[in-house]
C-alpha cells in the first residue's frame, strides 16, 4: 500500500509540473490595437508649495508711477517757449536748480543771441525816413557792436547770419570780439549826397562796419588792413556777405566806401548787388 501511495504521489507531482511548464511557455496575449491609439494622459503637476506662493504675493510691485497730468498750454508760436518752460516746471519742479527763462534778459527780435533794447517808432513823414519797429543792438552772437546800431529786426537777423556763418569762420581760431559801427540808422540820401535817392540807412536796413577786433590779432581797420597782408580774413568775410545781404560795398566799389564795408538788405530783381 505504501508503494502504491508513493506512485500516486509521484504521478501527481509530475502532472503539476507539466501544467506549470505549460503556463510559463504560453505566449502573452497581444494588446488590443485600439488601445494603442489612445493618447497618453498628461502628467499631473504637483501644486506649488505654499511658501513660494506667499513669496510672490508679498513681492514689490515693479509698475512705474503714473505720469502727472500736463496743464493745458496755448500752442501759439508767440507763447510756445514760455509754455514749454511752464510744463517743465510743472513736471520736475525747481528744487535743486532753476530753469532759465524762455526769453533771456536783453534779448530782442525774438532771438536769444541778439541783445539790445527795443526803442520807440522812428518816423519822419516829410522825408520818408523811419523804422516801424526799431531796435538798438549791442551784441550779436557774442560779438559786441560799438557803438550800438539802430536797425530793424530783419537787418539785425541778417547781420547775425553773416557773423555766425561767414565772419567767425573767416577768422578761424581767432575769436571776433567787437565790430566798430561807422553808421546804422541815419535819415539821409545815398552816400550822404544831398538830393540823392533815400539811403537804406534811412529805413534801418543798413549797417557800415569799419573795424574788426579779435582776441589774437587786435583791431583791424578796413582802411588800413583790407588790402594788406593782415586783411585776408576781412576780405573773405566781405566776399562771403554777398548773397546774405542784398548790397555789399567796400574798398574799390565807388570811392565812397574806402574805409568801411556797407551791408544792407535791399533786394533787386537781378539778385544781390556786390562790388
Amino acid at each position: 500500500m505504501i508503494r502504491g501511495a508513493g506512485a500516486v504521489l509521484v504521478l501527481c507531482l509530475l502532472g503539476a509540473s507539466s501544467s506549470h511548464a505549460q503556463t510559463l511557455i504560453r505566449p502573452q496575449t497581444r494588446p488590443d490595437a485600439t488601445a494603442l491609439d489612445q493618447p497618453m494622459p498628461s502628467p499631473v503637476r504637483p501644486p506649488p508649495r505654499p511658501e513660494a506662493v506667499a513669496t510672490v504675493a508679498a513681492g514689490p510691485m515693479l509698475r512705474p508711477p503714473a505720469r502727472p497730468d500736463l496743464p493745458d498750454v496755448d500752442p501759439s508760436p508767440a507763447d510756445s517757449a514760455p509754455a514749454r518752460v511752464g510744463v517743465l516746471r510743472t513736471i520736475f519742479g525747481t528744487k535743486g536748480g532753476t530753469i532759465p527763462d524762455a526769453s533771456p534778459k536783453g534779448a530782442i527780435c525774438g532771438d536769444a543771441d541778439i541783445r539790445g533794447t527795443a526803442i520807440p517808432r522812428i518816423e519822419d513823414a516829410t522825408s520818408g525816413c523811419g523804422i516801424d519797429l526799431p531796435v538798438r543792438v549791442t551784441d550779436v552772437a557774442g560779438v559786441h557792436l560799438s557803438p550800438a546800431a539802430t536797425l530793424n529786426c530783419d537787418a539785425t537777423r541778417t547781420l547775425k547770419t553773416w557773423i555766425t556763418t561767414v565772419l567767425k569762420p573767416a577768422f578761424r581760431f581767432d575769436r571776433v570780439t567787437e565790430l566798430r559801427v561807422y553808421a546804422s540808422y541815419a535819415c539821409r540820401g545815398r552816400n550822404n549826397v544831398k538830393g540823392a535817392k533815400i539811403s537804406e540807412h534811412a529805413k534801418g536796413n543798413a549797417i557800415d562796419i569799419g573795424e574788426i577786433t579779435t582776441a589774437r590779432r587786435g583791431t583791424l581797420t578796413v582802411q588800413n588792413d583790407f588790402k594788406g597782408a593782415r586783411g585776408s580774413a576781412i576780405r573773405k568775410a566781405y566776399k562771403g556777405a554777398c548773397g546774405i545781404f542784398g548790397t555789399t560795398l567796400g574798398p574799390g566799389s565807388d570811392g565812397y566806401h574806402e574805409n568801411h564795408m556797407h551791408f544792407d538788405i535791399a533786394r533787386y530783381r537781378s539778385g544781390s548787388y556786390c562790388h
